[in-house]
C-alpha cells in the first residue's frame, strides 16, 4: 500500500503472514494506512513515507529480535513510538521494552478495539512530536539569521538591560539599540519581549550537551 507523505502510517511488522495480514485488516477498517512487513530488515531496506506514524512490532522476529530491533531504532534517524505485540510475553520483556522507549506492549490474543486505541495515542504522540520538532526547527533557523550585532543586543535584552545600559556597553546610540531591537523582534517573530525570553530558553534547552 502506499501512502501520501502527509498521511500518518502504522508500520506493521510480524513475520507470522496471518497476524500480519490480520492487524493490517484491522487498522485499514478504522480508516488508518499500513504497510507491513515480515522482518525488521525488509523495514528498514524498504523506502517509506516521510510521515508521522508508529510501529506494531513482534517481538519473536526472524533474525534479530524486536526488542533488538527497537534498540537499533534508538540509534538511528527513525524515531516511531513501538507498540510491541507477542504471544510469549512476560512482565520482564514488558519492563525491558518500555525501559527502552516502548510507547506499549500488547500480548495476544488482545482487544481490537485496545490496539486501535494505541495505534491511533502513538499517531497523536508523533504527530505532537513533529510538531513541536518542526516549531524548534522554524526558531531556530530564525535566530540564525540575526546578524553579530543583532545577537549582541539580543543577549542584552533576555539580561533586561534597558536602552540606554546597552547603547553605553555597545558604544552606539539609543537610537541604534531601538532600530536593532525592533529587528531583534523582527527576525525572530516575537510578540513580545517575555516571549522572545521563552523562545530563547527553549532553543538554548534544546542544545545538545557539549
Amino acid at each position: 500500500m502506499t501512502a501520501n507523505d502527509d498521511k500518518p502510517v502504522t508500520f506493521v511488522i510480524d513475520d507470522d503472514e496471518l497476524v500480519r495480514e490480520s492487524v493490517s485488516d484491522l487498522l485499514r477498517s478504522v480508516g488508518l494506512a499500513v504497510q507491513a512487513y515480515g522482518s525488521a530488515q525488509e523495514f528498514l531496506d524498504s523506502k517509506r513515507p516521510d510521515a508521522p506514524g508508529c510501529i506494531v512490532l513482534d517481538v519473536r522476529l526472524p533474525g534479530a529480535s524486536g526488542l533488538e530491533f527497537q534498540r537499533t531504532l534508538a540509534t538511528s534517524s527513525i524515531e516511531l513510538p513501538v507498540i510491541f505485540i507477542t504471544g510469549h510475553g512476560d512482565v520482564p520483556m514488558a519492563v525491558d521494552a518500555m525501559q527502552h522507549g516502548a510507547f506499549d506492549f500488547l500480548q495476544k490474543p488482545f482487544r481490537d478495539q485496545d490496539l486501535i486505541e494505541r495505534v491511533q495515542r502513538a499517531l497523536e504522540r508523533d504527530l505532537r512530536s513533529r510538531s513541536s520538532l518542526a516549531q524548534h526547527a522554524q526558531i531556530r533557523s530564525r535566530f540564525a539569521s540575526l546578524t553579530p550585532r543583532e545577537r549582541e543586543v539580543l543577549e542584552l535584552m533576555i539580561r533586561g538591560k534597558p536602552n540606554k545600559v546597552m547603547a553605553a556597553d555597545l558604544g552606539v546610540s539609543q537610537r541604534t539599540v531601538e532600530i536593532h531591537r525592533a529587528r531583534v523582534m523582527e527576525k525572530t517573530g516575537a510578540a513580545s519581549l517575555a516571549q522572545l525570553v521563552r523562545m530563547a530558553m527553549d532553543l538554548e534547552s534544546q542544545a545538545p550537551s557539549p
